[in-house]
C-alpha cells in the first residue's frame, strides 16, 4: 500500500503550519502559564476548516479524508500538544460519534456548529471506576415517559467545560442483558440541561491549555430522542470510536517529536562547550539521530493507519494497525521528551524553555485512549493470543 502523503496533503500541512506559528506560538508560554483556553483561536481552527475536514458538505465539512485530520493534528501538537488535542478531541470524540451514529434530525441539530468549530462536543466514557474496564460503567440513565434521566459521575473528560461547549455524549447503563451483563447505551446531554454539572477543571501536569473536567449528572433529564445509536450498543460504538482517536493521538505524538527534533538541532548547532558546538560531540550527536529514527517511524505507522481507515480496510486490520501506531508513536514522544531536555541541560529544566512543556505534555499520550497496556493486549489478541 502507497501511503504517502500528496501533494495536496504536504501544501495543506504548510497551510496549517502558517496558522499555529502566527496564532498559537507566540502566545502559548502565557496560556499554559495561566491555564487558559483561548476560545478565540479555536474559532480561527474553525474558520481553516479544521474541524470539518472529513465531514459531509452537507454540513459544512469538506469531504476530505483522515488523514488530512492526521496532518493537521500533527501540526497543532508540533507548537502545542494542548491545542493538538483540543482539534483530536473536537473530530474524533465529539463530531464522529455524532456523525457514525446519529439520526438525520440528531445531524443536522448538532453538527452545523460543531463542523464550523462554533460549538465543541465532549465525549463521556471514563469514570472514577471505570478507566480501562470501561465496561464497568456506573453511571445510569432510566426511562422516565417519553424521557432519559441520566444519574452518574464522568472524569477527565476533555472539551466539556468550555464556554462553547454545546453536548457531551456519556455511557450509561440503561438495563442488563440476558447474560448478567450491564447494557450500555449512549445518551447525549446538552451543556444547559439541568442536573448535568461541569465540575471545577482539574489541576494537571500537563495539557495546561487543554479544557479537562470531571462530571456529575444529578436526575439530568433529555429527550428520549437523544439516545445516540442502538439502545445496548453504546459500549461498542465508542470503542469503534476509539480506533479513530489513537492513530489522531499517534499523530499528536509525531508532532512531539518533530518538536523535539527541531529543537534539538538547532540547540546543539548553536550551544557552546569548549570551544565548539554541543553538536559536534557524539553523546549529544546520536542521542538527536535517535529522535529522527523514532520520527521517521511513528510517522510512517500513523500514515500507514490513516491510509487504511481511508482506504476502507478491514475493521480488524485497522484495528491492529491504530494500536501498533498509537504504542510505538506515544512512547516514542515521551523518550524524545527526556533527549530533548538532556540534550538542553539546565535550560531544559527551565519552563522559559519549550522542552520543559513538552516534556509534562507527553505523558499523558500513553495513558489517554487506552494506555500501551491496553494497546499492547489488543495486539496481542489480533495475534490470536488468548490474553486477558
Amino acid at each position: 500500500m502507497d501511503f504517502q502523503l500528496s501533494r495536496d496533503h504536504e501544501d495543506f500541512r504548510q497551510s496549517v503550519r502558517e496558522f499555529a506559528e502566527a496564532e498559537i506560538a507566540p502566545h502559548v508560554a502565557k496560556w499554559d502559564v495561566d491555564h487558559h483556553f483561548p476560545v478565540d483561536v479555536v474559532r480561527q481552527m474553525g474558520d481553516l476548516g479544521l474541524f470539518g475536514l472529513a465531514a459531509p458538505a452537507e454540513y459544512g465539512g469538506a469531504d476530505g479524508d483522515f488523514t488530512s485530520l492526521c496532518v493537521a493534528i500533527e501540526e497543532l501538537g508540533r507548537v502545542d500538544q494542548s491545542m493538538g488535542v483540543t482539534l483530536q478531541a473536537a473530530v474524533g470524540l465529539g463530531i464522529n460519534p455524532i456523525l457514525t451514529y446519529g439520526t438525520a434530525e440528531q445531524k443536522e441539530r448538532w453538527l452545523p456548529d460543531l463542523v464550523a468549530g462554533r460549538a465543541l462536543a465532549g465525549f463521556g466514557l471514563t469514570e472514577p471506576g471505570a478507566g480501562s474496564d470501561a465496561g464497568a460503567t456506573r453511571t445510569r440513565a432510566a426511562r422516565d415517559g417519553d424521557d432519559w434521566v441520566v444519574n452518574g459521575s464522568k472524569q477527565f473528560i476533555t472539551n466539556s467545560g468550555t464556554d462553547i461547549t454545546s453536548v457531551v455524549t456519556v455511557t450509561a447503563r440503561t438495563g442488563e442483558r440476558p447474560d448478567g451483563r450491564p447494557e450500555i447505551s449512549a445518551i447525549m446531554v446538552p451543556a444547559d440541561t439541568p442536573g448535568f454539572v461541569v465540575e471545577p477543571a482539574y489541576d494537571k501536569l500537563g495539557w495546561h491549555i487543554s479544557d479537562t473536567h470531571p462530571l456529575s449528572f444529578v436526575d439530568a433529564r433529555v429527550s428520549g430522542d437523544h439516545l445516540l445509536g442502538e439502545q445496548g450498543r453504546g459500549y461498542a460504538q465508542f470503542l469503534a470510536t476509539l480506533d479513530d482517536g489513537r492513530v489522531a493521538i499517534s499523530a499528536l505524538s509525531v508532532g512531539c517529536i518533530q518538536a523535539c527534533l527541531d529543537l534539538c538541532v538547532q540547540y546543539a548547532g548553536e550551544r557552546q562547550t569548549f570551544g565548539v558546538p554541543i553538536g559536534t560531540k557524539q553523546g549529544v550527536a546520536f542521542p538527536i539521530a535517535d529522535l529522527a529514527v523514532m520520527l521517521e517511524a511513528s510517522r510512517a505507522l500513523t500514515y500507514r493507519a490513516a491510509a487504511l481507515k481511508d482506504g476502507g480496510a478491514p475493521a480488524a486490520a485497522f484495528k491492529q494497525a491504530a494500536s501498533i501506531a498509537k504504542v510505538y508513536a506515544t512512547e516514542s514522544a515521551v523518550t524524545a521528551t527526556r533527549i530533548a531536555t538532556q540534550v538542553f541541560g539546565g535550560y531544559g529544566f527551565m519552563e522559559e524553555y519549550p522542552v520543559a512543556r513538552f516534556y509534562r505534555d507527553a505523558k499523558i499520550l500513553e495513558i489517554g485512549e487506552g494506555t500501551s497496556e491496553v494497546q499492547r493486549m489488543l495486539i496481542a489478541r489480533g495475534l490470536g493470543l488468548p490474553v486477558e
